[in-house]
């Protein structure tokens, strides 16, 4: 069996009346990139707040890299590496002096402070960019720069919260390169986005919603378990108003607006094309594309967090 290098059981955390985290439990073994998506205040920054040790769980058990979130926080905070979602490094430092100073913050002796400096000025190609004020720098090398000094002391786990958000997505494109290659290595990665398809790229997903996870395990067996229906991909002028008919037939079980597009959820793709047809022509609305395609994660969970799932009202069944 895998190492388990992140723990959580029945985690819980509450603000007054508010349930942030609502009893989250899951196991992340050694050299996994495993995801936390779900949309902003779902809870997910939270959860890592409590697993790095800067926040107390109201209830529940914690383990980081061995040590309990609940009596040894401090320990935590000197085997992990954290990023957080807004940018932590001091802007108006030069690129070498942010290195220097986390170098320090991190205890490294002068030989091992140069020698992870200069692998992270490699790592995020900034060799030639050390006199660099770091707030002059473009966005995607900040979140780099930002990567290499929280790993500075090469943590055996890395917590990163939203840690592209903002960022165009080529640069987005290149970070991710950097997590796969820190994962081969075996450094533990846990990664929380509201990116459908960064999350694609984690090996295990924590589906978030309302402080509870909802489902959870690879992305292709999210959609195998929670995409029993067919998804039909709709592109048409009038869009709102295509979308607010649609809604209203019951051989939709979702009709929800994707981008250009409409992604109609339904247990009957043939019946329900033809109805697409039918009510669109018949309210003057033009159909440009019509089809059945493969299920997104943000279609399994826009369906796991949908109204009708929350009030156990949908059709929908997971595929066992």
């Amino acid at each position: 069996m895998d190492q388990v290098a992140v723990f959580a059981k029945d985690l819980t955390r509450v603000f007054g009346s508010f349930v942030a985290v609502d009893h989250v439990t899951f196991e992340v073994p050694q050299g996994e990139i495993f995801g936390f998506l779900g949309p902003n205040g779902a809870g997910k920054t939270t959860t890592i707040k409590i697993l790095c040790g800067l926040l107390t769980p109201s209830s529940g058990k914690g383990m980081v890299t061995g040590y309990d979130v609940n009596s040894e926080s401090e320990e935590i905070k000197k085997h992990i590496g954290y990023m957080s979602q807004k940018f932590s490094l001091y802007e108006d430092l030069t690129v070498s002096e942010n290195l220097d100073f986390f170098g320090g913050v991190y205890g490294l002796d002068d030989e091992t402070k140069a020698r992870r400096s200069l692998w992270v000025l490699e790592m995020a190609g900034l060799t030639d960019k050390t006199d660099t004020i770091t707030g002059s720098l473009p966005l995607g090398w900040k979140q780099r720069l930002a990567l290499g000094c929280a790993i500075l002391h090469e943590p055996p786990v890395l917590f990163l919260d939203e840690p592209t958000s903002g960022v165009d997505p080529l640069s987005r494109r290149n970070f991710w390169e950097l997590i796969n290659d820190l994962a081969s290595q075996g450094v533990t990665i846990f990664v929380t986005t509201h990116y459908m398809e960064e999350a694609e790229y984690c090996n295990r997903l924590a589906l978030m919603s309302a402080g509870k996870i909802v489902a959870l395990g690879t992305p292709s067996e999210l959609k195998k378990k929670w995409m029993p229906e067919s998804v039909i991909d709709l592109e048409c002028d009038q869009l709102m108003r295509a979308s607010e008919l649609l809604q209203k037939e019951p051989v939709f079980s979702e009709a929800a607006v994707f981008g250009s597009s409409i992604h109609l959820v339904t247990l009957n793709p043939n019946e329900a094309e033809e109805k697409t047809r039918s009510i669109l022509t018949n309210n003057g609305i033009t159909i440009e594309r019509l089809e059945v395609i493969t299920p997104s994660l943000e279609d399994v969970f826009v369906t796991l967090t949908s109204p009708e799932r929350k009030l156990g009202k949908s059709d929908s069944q997971p595929r066992t």
